[in-house]
């Protein structure tokens, strides 16, 4: 069965926004973000393919996708600044 409505969190980790960024997108109107639907009397979702064309009508962007600034860089080996006492040359 396909999914029609989408939850905040789901609405959220599909656009790879924050949850507060996406309710604060919903809060500047029905021209910047698709609103909510009311599924029960305590609970909204946002249709699915309402949020897939929201994306896809999104303009190309002419700037570089940013560095990965999550992953580990690798370490460099570095020297001993001294000899332990235990580390004893044997001639």
């Amino acid at each position: 069965m396909k999914q029609i409505f989408v939850e905040l969190p789901t609405v959220a980790r599909m656009l790879t926004l924050s949850e507060s960024t996406v309710q604060a997108m919903v809060r500047l109107g029905s021209g910047h973000f698709p609103q909510p639907r009311q599924i029960s009397v305590r609970r909204v979702g946002w249709l699915l393919r309402e949020i897939e064309e929201w994306a896809e009508s999104r303009p190309a962007s002419d700037l570089p996708p940013p560095p990965n600034t999550g992953a580990r860089k690798p370490r460099v080996a570095t020297q001993k600044q001294q000899d332990t006492p235990g580390d004893q040359k044997v001639a």
